[in-house]
């Protein structure tokens, strides 16, 4: 459940973080960078990332094989965990001050990047910063407004996780991937009628993620929000995705009372639903909360709303950025082609980021079990994958869990599907607005 904590977060740091940013904003820039690092030059780095004692050792790890290639470049590191990270970027960003290296998420890339608070890569990419392991899709995600200000260092895609132990259980078969939404419902009542003894389900609810929403949206050659923030749904396509919702939470999902109950598992890795769409980079904490009886999850595509559609990608688990006012721009960017490309991180943090967004990082990464399946997903996969949406809009974090919440009260009956919308553009509104 690690997601929803971490929208919790984003929604309360977010709104509160644009105005501390705007303020610095003005002041971004920095000196005009240069291509080449000089080797002789004797510097040091701050380095900020959020995580915990078992991520700290392993950067500790990977700064000393840096250290190995560039014994002048001094790192000083400090983490914190993920809504505390932000909360400081928050009063640095208004004192002008951000760390000169930073392990940053998704979300919060435009707001900095618009407001001139990290600095312009592209004058290092090719040269500095190894591009050929990267795609270009890759490479496109870290890209605000033309201009790259970070870099993945991991990537992972939206999937459907399936448990087989539960389906054995019941004597149901694993849903094959794909279908339609349609198909997908019907086998998760088969799995629900055959688990009612157990109080096995066969999934929760889609309506409720925003994601899966998104992932139709997509497929009809839409999208969440543009460029410039502009919605590419109106009320009565928001309507219409809820409205399916109307067919399963009535005796298919699990209930939504016995979600809260459960509570901070979901159903899944609760081992009370047989399915679960979420991004597949979940997989090795649902195996940690499900216990050592189960060894083996299934990983297939969700299901199709048009055939042929590229409607997956490719998202950042997180990104590499540089502060706009660094000293150091060259070795910066030194720092951040190491912890991206090199494969001797990819054999110390292994899928600890996320599953290596280089290819050169992969190839030292050893992947076993729950890791290579994903590897081995996001491969099957390609013929789905279409280009990224473009980065979060300002408030991204806010609207996904207003949306989360919505779909709570649909859940329990609190809400009609037209009050949901209504609530939905209303909150839209106010965060486009801001």
């Amino acid at each position: 459940m690690f997601s929803i904590r971490k929208s919790r977060a984003a929604a309360a740091v977010g709104l509160g973080i644009s105005a501390a940013i705007v303020l610095a904003g003005c002041s971004g820039g920095g000196a005009e960078p240069a291509t080449t690092y000089d080797p002789d030059e004797k510097v040091t780095l701050n380095f900020a990332f959020w995580g915990n004692d078992v991520r700290a050792a392993l950067y500790d790890e990977a700064f000393a094989a840096f250290n190995e290639e560039y014994p002048n470049i001094t790192v000083n590191s400090s983490f914190l965990g993920f809504p505390e990270f932000w909360e400081k970027r928050q009063t640095e960003a208004a004192g002008g001050g951000l760390p000169d290296v930073m392990q940053f998420d998704y979300s919060y890339l435009r707001q900095y990047s618009e407001n001139g608070l990290l600095l312009d890569l592209d004058p290092y990419l090719g040269n500095i910063i190894d591009t050929d392991p990267l795609s270009e899709n890759i490479l496109g995600i870290g890209v605000v407004g033309d201009v790259t200000t970070g870099i993945p260092t991991s990537t992972n895609a939206w999937g459907l996780y399936t448990n087989p132990k539960l389906l054995e259980q019941v004597g149901v078969e694993g849903y094959e991937g794909g279908g339609s939404w349609d198909d997908y419902a019907d086998w998760m009542e088969t799995v629900t009628d055959a688990g009612a003894a157990q109080g096995i389900y066969g999934g929760t609810d889609w309506t409720g993620r925003i994601q899966n929403f998104e992932l139709q949206l997509r497929a009809e050659g839409s999208y969440l929000f543009s460029e410039d923030a502009e919605p590419g749904f109106d009320k009565d396509r928001l309507a219409e995705f809820w409205e399916q919702g109307d067919d399963v939470r009535d005796g298919v999902t699990i209930p939504q009372q016995r979600l809260e109950e459960i509570y901070p598992l979901s159903g899944f890795d609760a081992a009370q639903t047989t399915s679960e769409l979420t991004w597949d980079n979940f997989g090795a904490g649902y195996l940690g909360n499900l216990g050592e009886s189960f060894t083996e999850l299934g990983l297939v595509e969700p299901p199709v709303t048009v055939e042929g559609a590229k409607d997956l990608y490719q998202k950042p688990s997180m990104l590499h950025t540089i502060s706009a006012k660094t000293d150091h721009p060259e070795a910066a960017a030194t720092l951040v082609n190491f912890l991206v490309n090199s494969p001797e991180v990819g054999a110390i943090f292994g899928t600890n980021r996320g599953l290596p967004a280089s290819e050169t990082q992969l190839e030292g990464a050893d992947l076993q079990g729950i890791d290579a399946q994903i590897n081995d997903y996001e491969a099957s996969i390609e013929d789905r994958l279409g280009d990224a949406p473009p980065v979060p809009i300002i408030g991204a974090g806010t609207l996904e869990e207003k949306f989360r919440q919505i779909g709570q009260e649909l859940g329990f009956g609190t809400l009609t599907v037209d009050e949901a919308v209504d609530q939905f553009f209303n909150e839209m509104d106010v965060v486009l607005n801001q």
